[in-house]
């Protein structure tokens, strides 16, 4: 097991392992035992009652947070002539075609979402085995591959957030920072479960929230009862 430091342990110690507990009291413990010196970033995990082996299980989508993450967010463009404008004006870093693709090949990758025109996919697609490994492929399914590129940018620079089940069936998302206080995570977090539950596969069966975990940056994490979601989200 990985040596634990001691400002971890000591925060450690105001968690009860084997308590779970309400949305509420479970971002309250995380805020009081934030222990490092930047505005740590609040974090939930959720494991779900899926395969995603299985097509019909992989549970993706995306939502726009309504107090954002609390983190700037880098978005370049693919596209050209007005939708470049119409991109630039929403506040993209960066708009471009063949050029862009060519500063990124060359290994270019301060940015943190991209988005491009139907018609410029012949051109983005071609960083799929760049791109894609970080989840930064544009992809309809996410908005991110749009002719309303003004409305893709402006949503994720206002906090919109791309979520995907991993190989374990867990879903790992950001939900605000520490500095938000309690309703501001409360809220991000209700507007987060509650397009989760909307894309319950029909074909998962049982249970389909198994576990639910809070945490800060480097935090431990804090156990809640998934049994509280419908009270969140009343």
């Amino acid at each position: 097991m990985p040596k634990r430091g001691k400002r971890y342990i000591e925060a450690a110690k105001k968690i009860d392992r084997l308590k779970k507990y309400t949305f509420k009291e479970a971002i309250e413990l995380s805020i009081d035992s934030s222990y490092v010196k930047f505005d740590a970033s609040v974090d939930m995990s959720v494991r779900l009652n899926v395969d995603p082996r299985h097509a019909d299980q992989m549970v993706r989508g995306s939502v726009s947070l309504p107090h954002g993450i609390g983190k700037p967010v880098r978005v370049v463009v693919f596209a050209k002539g007005e939708k470049e404008k119409e991109a630039l004006e929403a506040g993209a870093d960066f708009v471009g075609s063949e050029d862009l693709l060519e500063k990124i090949q060359k290994g270019w990758l301060e940015f943190d979402k991209v988005v491009a025109t139907p018609d410029m996919m012949g051109i983005a697609g071609k960083l799929g085995r760049i791109l894609g490994p970080r989840g930064m492929m544009p992809n309809a399914k996410l908005g991110t591959v749009t002719f309303d590129v003004a409305k893709a940018v402006s949503e994720l620079k206002a906090g919109k957030i791309d979520f995907k089940v991993d190989k374990a069936g867990i879903i790992h998302t950001s939900i605000g920072r520490v500095s938000f206080g309690i309703d501001k995570l409360l809220e991000n977090t209700a507007f987060f479960l509650d397009t989760l539950v909307r894309l319950k596969p029909s074909s998962s069966k049982g249970t389909y929230l198994r576990s639910i975990a809070v945490s800060t940056s480097m935090g431990p994490g804090i156990k809640v009862d998934p049994v509280y979601v419908r009270d969140l989200l009343r």
